[in-house]
């Protein structure tokens, strides 16, 4: 009697974390530890991905279920987080200090991805991680507008750059390193040997995850970028509109080619709400990003919506997961955060970080 109460217990708690990630990333449910003294039961889950709020929000769920029981009188839960390094494409080196790298693309310009990068980066950090950003965008840098940072980045021994920090996460960019209207004038090769000495010469401080920011486009840049750079996961940033998803495609194919596994679809400007009246309209059409996930079989993260606050936010410096932490657009982007990491947990562990080295002596 007392076990299958235990196992109606686990049940429910991982009905729950179904229900709260969804039926697409069901393998991210993991099995609890059930402790039960009496009609008094303790729920432990140790997740793969930051679960500071989401674990909050999740062990209340889960412990108003279970208190419905018969024979349980209160429940506690306790949601604990473990991140672990994930693989990466073959023959790539992976950097210590990181021990996963997201890419953020779109493989168009004007779709919001900057927006969304800078956003559920600081949504990673809000759910307890330590995140990095690194604008990978040369011709057009603007996370250090959006993370609010000025200033150029110290250099202790005179080749390496410390990162720049805002609101709690590390970023470089080569915003840093130039005036904001300057423009950057360089060939593919100049570019890629950038990026790399940018990601490569930052001392970055034991990170998570490190969101890249990537520049639009699926050229040489972004393919070098792709095979060089130690990517764990990619995500795509679109709009609905038909011409934005046909190069969100072509984005997508693009990490397949390079053995970057694609963790999900962002759909952004899904949908405008008027401040006056409230009537809701789909400016950019509709089901983009759902017939990106269908076709691909890859998650459908979420959807943003075409919001006057979210522009407004990022051109003040402040972000709208740190400039309204509580309302409904910033549980949007934690929500996406959250899916983004669960999914990436759901990938083979690389345990290259933890091998043996052999050391033969004459």
């Amino acid at each position: 009697m007392e076990e299958n109460l235990n196992q109606r217990i686990a049940a429910l708690a991982s009905d729950c974390q179904l229900e709260a990630l969804g039926p697409d990333l069901a393998a991210a449910v993991v099995e609890p530890v059930v402790e039960r003294s009496g009609s008094q039961a303790v729920i432990r889950l140790e997740v793969a991905y930051p679960a500071k709020r989401f674990g909050r929000a999740l062990g209340k769920k889960i412990r108003a279920a279970v208190e419905q029981l018969p024979g349980v009188d209160s429940a506690t839960v306790e949601v604990t987080t473990r991140i672990t390094p994930h693989q990466v494409q073959p023959s790539v080196q992976r950097l210590q200090v990181i021990k996963n790298i997201i890419a953020v693309s779109s493989a168009k310009g004007g779709v919001g991805k900057s927006t969304v990068s800078a956003n559920l980066a600081l949504a990673l950090a809000a759910e307890g991680a330590r995140v990095g950003m690194l604008d990978a965008d040369i011709y057009g840098p603007s996370q250090p507008r959006m993370l609010g940072v000025k200033g150029r980045p110290d250099s202790e021994d005179g080749t390496s750059f410390e990162p720049m920090m805002s609101y709690s996460i590390q970023s470089i960019s080569v915003g840093y390193l130039i005036d904001e209207e300057e423009p950057m004038i360089w060939r593919g090769p100049m570019v890629t040997k950038a990026l790399q000495q940018l990601l490569g010469n930052t001392r970055w401080k034991d990170l998570d995850y490190l969101i890249i920011d990537m520049p639009p486009g699926t050229g040489d840049i972004q393919l070098t970028l792709s095979q060089q750079v130690p990517v764990a996961g990619a995500v795509i940033v679109t709009t609905p509109q038909d011409i934005a998803t046909l190069d969100a495609r072509k984005g997508l194919q693009m990490f397949r080619k390079v053995n970057v596994p694609v963790l999900g679809i962002v759909e952004n400007m899904s949908m405008y709400t008027c401040s006056n009246c409230g009537h809701q309209e789909h400016i950019f059409g509709s089901g983009g990003g759902e017939r990106i996930s269908r076709d691909y079989g890859v998650p459908m993260l979420g959807s943003l919506p075409l919001d006057l606050r979210i522009r407004e936010h990022a051109d003040n410096g402040r972000p709208t997961v740190v400039a309204d932490p509580d309302g409904d657009v910033a549980g949007l982007y934690r929500q996406i955060a959250v899916r983004m990491a669960a999914k990436l947990s759901m990938q083979a562990t690389d345990f290259t970080h933890k091998m043996p080295k052999i050391v033969i002596k004459p």
